[in-house]
């Protein structure tokens, strides 16, 4: 491994933090706690500098990555920044015509069907984004001690967003894709894997010290589906990131009946969502560390119900590897920022 690709690896402080030595296996001072999609919605902040900004425009621009990233480590006092970023980010940026539509999501102008218009996708270079590597370096001299999480989208969410031209509940023409041109799928997931890969280098060669890999629909496969058309191609960003030295957090959406292969694909620390108990998911993962899984509707609930959900959720995550707290999915819009500060506390002077 190249170290000076991982910066964070030569500072002692940073290594020393509760999210590193949770997710290497290590003691920790207090279960580390940050949450998916803090970074934005449902901050009053964040809303205010959105104003009459497209998302993809904010994600490109390296200023308002760095005040939004910083804004709720400054509200909440999380264990960790997550990079204020989106899954089709590294698309827009290497020319793909697509863009994010309020209420919608995604959509891509000309969806992808042949092996013509995957070999007509660029393959990523520093040169695409150098708004990130100038955002990540003010991040992490800005952060400090507290651990900057890097992020892609993987290789299947990715792919579908392309192949469907936008979100799918279905995924069928994907899934068409998948068994029916297994030539075109493939080479597609490699395309997709290879951007990731390098968009993930970016960001950790410019300070972040840890990556998290998010397949957001990864739970519409079967076990067999998954080893065969699309754990291959996870493994390889996540073997890639391995290079860099950071640990490597998995997450995806409805896994349950994936999670062993996600870990097998090459995780540090598996991302457990909300339907899952973490008690049952400890054992499906080996000898790794977990994240999660507070249902993030019971940030809705009365404060001591909340709690004593999260204080449920730590004890059960003693039996892990190691154990970081977070969400078992994003912040919803509508949470109140005072319930998370709550949260946050509660999480971080619960004993050890």
């Amino acid at each position: 491994m190249n170290a000076s690709l991982a910066p964070a690896l030569a500072d002692p402080v940073l290594q020393d933090s509760a999210l590193l030595r949770a997710a290497r296996g290590e003691s920790v001072p207090h279960t580390p706690v940050w949450y998916m999609r803090q970074a934005g919605r449902s901050l009053p902040e964040y809303l205010a500098l959105r104003e009459g900004v497209g998302m993809l425009e904010a994600c490109m621009d390296a200023e308002l990555v760095t005040e939004i990233t910083l804004q709720p480590v400054r509200r909440y006092g999380v264990d960790a920044a997550i990079f204020f970023s989106d899954i089709v980010l590294p698309l827009k940026a290497v020319g793909v015509d697509l863009d994010i539509k309020p209420g919608v999501g995604p959509v891509v102008a000309q969806p992808v069907r042949t092996l013509a218009d995957v070999e007509a996708i660029p393959d990523l270079t520093p040169e695409h984004v150098p708004f990130i590597t100038e955002a990540v370096r003010t991040l992490v001299a800005e952060l400090g001690a507290t651990p900057l999480i890097g992020f892609a989208g993987a290789p299947f969410t990715v792919a579908s967003y392309l192949v469907e031209g936008g979100p799918s509940k279905e995924h069928a023409k994907t899934k068409a894709m998948m068994f029916g041109a297994p030539e075109v799928w493939d080479a597609l997931m490699r395309k997709i894997a290879g951007i990731a890969s390098a968009y993930l280098q970016v960001q950790v060669g410019a300070g972040a010290a840890a990556v998290q890999l998010f397949d957001s629909w990864a739970g519409a496969l079967t076990p067999a589906d998954y080893r065969e058309h699309v754990m291959p191609h996870s493994a390889g960003v996540l073997e890639a990131a391995g290079r860099l030295g950071v640990p490597r957090i998995h997450f995806g959406v409805g896994t349950t009946n994936l999670l062993s292969l996600m870990g097998d694909a090459g995780a540090d620390v598996v991302g457990v969502d909300w339907r899952t108990p973490l008690a049952a998911g400890i054992p499906l993962v080996g000898d790794r560390a977990v994240q999660g899984n507070l249902d993030p509707t019971l940030v809705f609930a009365p404060t001591e119900v909340m709690t004593a959900r999260a204080a449920e959720i730590i004890e059960a995550g003693r039996a892990a590897r190691g154990h970081i707290f977070n969400l078992g999915h994003g912040v919803i819009p509508s949470t109140d920022p005072d319930q998370l500060a709550r949260l946050t506390e509660f999480v971080q002077g619960y004993p050890r």
